[in-house]
């Protein structure tokens, strides 16, 4: 993954942000969305991209297109910022695999101890119940 070709393929538009804000929001364009196409892209491998289709397929638009907004401040630069800080860390975090888990057995001692705890524990129910009168 190269960063810098993919800081060049990203679109940004400003909008109106929504929300209150008086006179001056009705002027401003300071919500930012950001788009970027997966496909289109060369600062990706095609394995790569694969797998960032398959774990963004709720986020994605239009085939392959991904698209963030930000209108967290009143600053456009600062939602600039912070849509492209929140895009990299979206790429970062699904581009790395997860460590899978190795599964082991339960050592002969812990097995031991899970079976006296479930006999002492069925005594103590045992012993709360109503005497048997025959």
């Amino acid at each position: 993954m190269n960063f810098s070709i993919i800081k060049n393929e990203l679109l940004f538009k400003a909008t109106r942000s929504s929300g209150a804000g008086g006179q001056h929001v009705n002027k401003v364009s300071s919500k930012i969305e950001l788009a970027f196409d997966i496909l289109a892209s060369n600062g990706l491998s095609e394995k790569e991209k694969i797998m960032l289709i398959d774990k963004l397929t709720n986020r994605i638009a239009k085939g392959s297109i991904l698209i963030l907004t930000s209108q967290e401040t009143r600053s456009q630069h600062k939602n600039k910022e912070i849509v492209i800080q929140r895009f990299f860390n979206l790429l970062k975090e699904n581009l790395t695999r997860k460590k899978y888990r190795i599964q082991t057995k339960p050592t002969r001692s812990s097995v031991k101890k899970k079976a006296e705890n479930k006999r002492k524990n069925s005594l103590k129910k045992a012993l709360r119940k109503k005497p048997k009168i025959d």
